[in-house]
């Protein structure tokens, strides 16, 4: 098992309120982002991406990532200031077995008479907290040269000569 998603990062994946976003790049370079809320947590730590459609440009992104080690971009907003960004590798798909077969039952509980392309297993490598005040903190805090002159001179640690 690698990475650890801590309680509340697993809490802001699973809500079904939180908004998704799956970035991916083609062969060019050029990055695709969409919404995607069919993204989950799996047991092992990993993260699975049901792809509905066969042809769309994530689904082609997704195989290309594969055969040239690419790593895909997860971004995971919450309710209020909290979201997450999750940085992985997909390392395989499931078009077939158990897997898929769960997951399809579920596909089409929830929406009816549409098929299920595959289920993508996507390892995450980094999650980093991406609140604003939270971002702020940290660069605030090792970096101090990074403020502006004129907050520098409201804290008093910048003086006027």
């Amino acid at each position: 098992m690698g990475l650890q998603f801590t309680k509340e990062q697993s809490a802001l994946l699973a809500d079904r309120e939180s908004i998704k976003v799956l970035a991916t790049v083609d062969t060019a370079g050029t990055p695709h982002a969409v919404v995607k809320q069919s993204i989950y947590l799996s047991s092992d730590g990993n993260i699975h991406y049901l792809e509905l459609l066969e042809s769309s440009r994530t689904n082609r992104n997704l195989v290309e990532a594969i055969w040239f080690n690419r790593t895909v971009s997860i971004l995971v907003k919450g309710p209020g200031a909290r979201s997450i960004q999750i940085k992985g590798r997909p390392i395989r798909v499931h078009i077939t077995g158990p897997l898929f077969d769960k997951h399809y039952v579920s596909v089409r509980e929830q929406l009816g008479d549409v098929d299920l392309s595959g289920v993508w297993v996507i390892e995450p490598d980094e999650v980093t907290d991406e609140n604003f005040w939270s971002r702020r903190e940290i660069e605030e805090s090792g970096r101090s040269f990074f403020r502006h002159l004129d907050r520098l001179s409201a804290s008093g640690n910048y003086t006027n000569n």
